[in-house]
């Protein structure tokens, strides 16, 4: 790295102190600095040059420039042999109380300037070196420019008078510029002010629009509740209706008739569905559903399950449904019946879209995190990446040549979403078109309340 020496100024009396301060504004000016970093640079100067004057009685002030790669930068050190500085970590930290001021020049120089160093030692001195970068647009200081400096009357005493004035009108233009901020800044805290008007509005109008939403879901809840209960009554009279049709309890039928009864039945049975899911859906929402946690084997929830979906599967044998054993004495301690019913609608839904093929179901422990994974794979038509998200939303279907074919409402895996939260498990689904899905329910082992839910575990 290599400098420029520009000047030196020997401190020994007060006129020094003014000197120094003269010299570093004109030194300040022929490297191209701005008006207010002269006024920056000459003040850091002068406090500094004060402080040796003050404490070490004697000194010197060095002004070069530096070379810095490809910029320059302005470097002044300030020497002295006088007792050094005493707590330096204090003066830094500004937590130094002196009567005579001490510490104040140097924390003014380091915020002023663009770094400052320190080097001192108890009874031989103190060394501060003070650095500001060129601006981008000044020009460059070289051997020739110095010449400048040659034309510096440092041998003649500075004009105190004209100094102070020089320093008043500096304090002038500080206090001008001061206004200037602080009417910006009064400006500011009314655009502020303006602003945060608009924003309390706002919050204002999304609270209302909170509240219109929460009493519309409530709306929906108890419509769908209701909706459900009033569903019920006339849904079993028509399968019971049906039913005793088809039994031929009042006679014989012919095949069409035979026929049409058999699709109010199976119209009813999945009407019937619906209305139990909404109802279910409902139930949960308004937070109304009780967890009956309790211990059971889970290869007993399988030969149940295996046994109540059995008359589900087509007679051709086109599609085979199988049953992972799972590991002797895998015991769960959760509500087996909310965990069947979300297993029975994985499964009913690989029944709808699975033409051909087999159908497994698969328990795995999954130690570390304390659950059990339950998977249910097809070899069905699948379901393109886009679409994973919108199938566990309420009513959300994707469009297939066999959805005609199933009549599905859309709510089957919106409930399983919904109920694998409620028992502070997830559910997720891997799918590959053309090639079937596994849809995946990660249940907790044993069943622990929540803090702040609505719901209360029931024991029985």
């Amino acid at each position: 790295m290599s400098s420029l020496r520009i000047v030196t100024i020997n401190i020994a009396t007060e006129v020094d102190v003014v000197n120094a301060r003269q010299r570093a504004r004109e030194v300040a000016r022929m490297c191209g600095f701005g008006v207010q970093d002269q006024v920056r640079i000459a003040t850091s100067v002068s406090e500094l040059a004060r402080n040796v004057f003050n404490y070490a009685g004697a000194g010197r002030v060095d002004f070069s420039v530096e070379q810095q790669g490809a910029k320059q930068a302005l470097q002044i050190r300030i020497e002295d042999r006088g007792p050094g500085i005493p707590h330096l970590d204090v003066v830094l930290s500004g937590r130094y109380q002196s009567q005579t001021g001490m510490g104040l020049g140097i924390l003014g120089a380091r915020r002023l300037m663009d770094s400052c160093e320190i080097d001192t030692t108890p009874g031989k001195g103190t060394t501060i070196v003070l650095r500001k970068m060129l601006p981008p647009d000044a020009r460059r200081v070289t051997s020739a420019t110095l010449g400048e400096v040659a034309a510096m009357r440092v041998s003649q005493p500075p004009d105190m008078l004209d100094e102070l004035r020089q320093q008043n009108q500096e304090l002038l233009g500080a206090l001008d510029e001061l206004k200037v901020r602080q009417e910006e800044l009064i400006q500011l805290t009314r655009e502020l002010e303006d602003t945060n008007r608009g924003v309390v509005a706002l919050y204002a109008e999304l609270d209302e629009k909170a509240e219109h939403l929460r009493r519309a879901d409530e709306m929906k809840s108890r419509f769908l509740s209701n909706m459900s209960h009033e569903f019920r009554t006339p849904l079993s009279s028509i399968r019971a209706l049906a039913t005793l049709l088809l039994n031929r309890v009042d006679g014989e039928l012919t095949p069409e008739q035979e026929k049409q009864v058999s699709f109010i039945l199976q119209g009813s049975v999945s009407l019937n569905d619906m209305v139990n899911d909404l109802l279910d859906i409902a139930k949960i929402e308004a937070g109304k559903v009780d967890v009956r946690a309790e211990e059971f084997d889970v290869g007993e929830m399988f030969r149940a399950l295996r046994g109540m979906l059995r008359p589900l599967l087509d007679d051709g044998g086109a599609v085979a449904l199988v049953f992972d054993e799972p590991p002797e004495g895998m015991a769960m301690n959760t509500d087996e019946g909310k965990l069947s019913q979300i297993l029975r609608n994985f499964i009913s839904n690989a029944l709808k879209f699975t033409e051909r093929g087999e159908i497994v179901v698969h328990a795995e422990a999954l130690p570390a995190k304390g659950c059990v994974q339950f998977s249910v794979s097809d070899t069905g038509v699948g379901i393109d990446s886009e679409h994973l998200q919108i199938i566990f939303e309420e009513f959300g279907q994707v469009a297939n040549h066999l959805q005609a074919k199933t009549k599905g409402t859309g709510l089957g895996l919106s409930l399983c979403r919904n109920l694998a939260a409620l028992l502070n498990g997830s559910v997720r689904v891997e799918s590959t078109p053309g090639k079937g899905s596994v849809f995946y329910a990660i249940i907790p082992v044993v069943y622990t309340a929540r803090h702040g839910d609505q719901f209360a575990p029931v024991s029985t």
